[in-house]
């Protein structure tokens, strides 16, 4: 018996060590050669928190860009998906529901033509960003609730949209946050 238990708990304790403690340091290590040092940043506009790079938030008026939705509330705390599954009716009721809402503040726009990710909550529900063309769909509500051009709005997605990492690795997104104050500042 002494001669398994004993290599086991030595390679207990050496995962323990590896996986716990020296891995922690390296994750560490590496958060503090980011912007904010791997505490998230937060963004301020005239010394008004206006909220966090790394968050989703609730934007529900027709003259802001909407996110995605957020199965945690946008808490970040309880960050979270639903864990429903596309075959469960509740699941289904609350994505049509959004679409309902959707339209209803979009009407130009066809229920087919809805990205799916403005309908359905990310795995985090935390998602602060949207693909150019989520933000895209929404220009005409957008410019028409504050009297402005579209090639207005436009010009701003494309200052704010950020590229695939290495211009390969994923699409191009856009901030839903740094674009709702983009147009905060439109003068």
């Amino acid at each position: 018996m002494k001669q398994y238990l004993f290599p086991a708990l030595k390679m207990t304790l050496a995962s323990i060590i590896v996986c716990v403690v020296l891995y922690t340091l390296l994750i560490l290590g590496i958060a503090q050669l980011v912007p904010g040092k791997g505490e998230g940043q937060v963004v301020s506009q005239n010394g008004i928190v206006k909220g966090y790079q790394l968050e989703g938030q609730s934007f529900t008026q027709d003259n802001y860009f909407q996110g995605r939705p957020s199965a945690a509330g946008y808490n970040a705390a309880g960050s979270s998906g639903s864990n429903k599954g596309p075959s469960n009716p509740e699941y289904l009721q609350v994505v049509k529901d959004r679409i309902d809402s959707f339209l209803v503040h979009n009407p130009q726009i066809k229920r087919v033509d809805i990205p799916a990710e403005l309908v359905t909550a990310s795995g985090s529900g935390l998602d602060p960003h949207i693909s150019t063309k989520s933000a895209m769909i929404q220009v005409p509500r957008i410019a028409k609730s504050r009297n402005l051009t579209t090639e207005k709005i436009n010009h701003l997605i494309d200052i704010t949209k950020e590229k695939p990492l290495l211009g390969f690795f994923g699409t191009e997104t856009v901030s839903v946050l740094a674009l709702n104050l983009a147009l905060d500042n439109l003068k």
